[in-house]
């Protein structure tokens, strides 16, 4: 199956005018939110909860991963779920795609983007990958070629960028070159995976000034975790460093399974909130955005941890009769 990437203010690496108050809010809840759940969600629920976020304006999607079924059985059915979504024009549809036998997998589906993958410290890419840095780089180029020829975009996306459960601290030196690497095989699209949640407001800071004053021709896009309760916060200051693009997971679900203490991403419902009050433009309907994560809640039968899933809006407004009057 051939395929053309789809056109209009989704499409990604999309150059901006600077006044532009138009983020773009990437869904990862069925890709990064459910490849760590132990109980696997049959076919066509996935599918009906992308449906359901297109439909709440989201336009980009990391639907998938092409990873090997036996590491990751809850994505094993990744070309069935990219078959199964009701496409609109500019639905934008990504997978993680680590290898080319990965590539080949995915060349036959409706997928629009593929990121390449490689992990910030070698203990991870070794437990994440089962291989070293060097040999994931290393078999980059016939990857990227594989999904070129099936007119898929190359995209990319580097794990643990901001600090290695294993190793503590990753040098900005050692992403900036992991990202040059994509940069010289014609990436310009990167996204920098905060996989454990050991990004902090001054390292994403410090990070993307690295990467910027090396390669200003790539986009970068911040895959934050709030494990330790200060997502948003990078959020903002990401916005700050001029990213435009961000991962959210529906009700704040996620984590990679080959990392200890991992836990969700940002929730997509709370980010549309912050940066609609905060005066951005998302397309996203934040009533829709509370519904998918009330799906995810309901698929997988226990509590999520968004807190705008709970709330509402800031100015939804209640009965006056609904609580009581304080007595005394």
């Amino acid at each position: 199956m051939t395929h053309s990437a789809p056109t209009g203010a989704t499409a990604p690496r999309m150059a901006r005018d600077p006044a532009d108050r138009r983020i773009t809010v990437i869904e990862v809840g069925t890709r990064d939110g459910l490849q760590i759940e132990s109980t696997l969600v049959p076919t066509a629920r996935k599918i009906e909860i992308v449906n359901a976020i297109i439909d709440s304006g989201v336009r980009e999607i990391e639907v998938t991963s092409f990873v090997s079924p036996k590491a990751v059985p809850q994505l094993a059915d990744a070309a069935e779920v990219l078959e199964g979504i009701r496409k609109r024009p500019d639905t934008y549809l990504m997978a993680l795609v680590p290898n080319v036998k990965a590539a080949d997998r995915a060349a036959d589906t409706p997928l629009d983007g593929g990121l390449l993958l490689v992990s910030a410290s070698e203990t991870h890419n070794r437990k994440n990958l089962n291989r070293d840095i060097a040999a994931s780089l290393a078999g980059m180029g016939a990857t990227a070629d594989r999904l070129r020829a099936a007119r898929i975009d190359v995209m990319a996306a580097i794990a643990v960028a901001f600090g290695c459960p294993f190793e503590g601290d990753v040098p900005y030196e050692r992403v900036v070159g992991i990202a040059r690497a994509y940069a010289d095989l014609g990436v310009d699209h990167i996204t920098l995976g905060d996989t454990t949640g050991m990004a902090t407001p001054s390292n994403v800071r410090g990070l993307l000034r690295a990467l910027k004053a090396a390669l200003p021709q790539v986009e970068f896009v911040l895959h934050l975790h709030n494990t330790r309760g200060v997502g948003l916060a990078n959020v903002l200051v990401g916005l700050e460093e001029g990213v435009r693009r961000f991962d959210a997971c529906a009700g704040g679900l996620g984590g990679c399974p080959f990392a200890p203490g991992a836990t969700g991403n940002i929730c997509t419902e709370d980010l549309v909130y912050l940066l609609q009050e905060s005066g951005w433009e998302t397309g996203v309907d934040l009533e829709r955005s509370i519904g998918v994560a009330m799906m995810m809640e309901e698929t997988l039968g226990r509590r999520l941890v968004g807190q705008v899933m709970r709330a509402g809006p800031r100015l939804k407004l209640h009965a006056v009769d609904a609580v009581r009057t304080a007595q005394g």
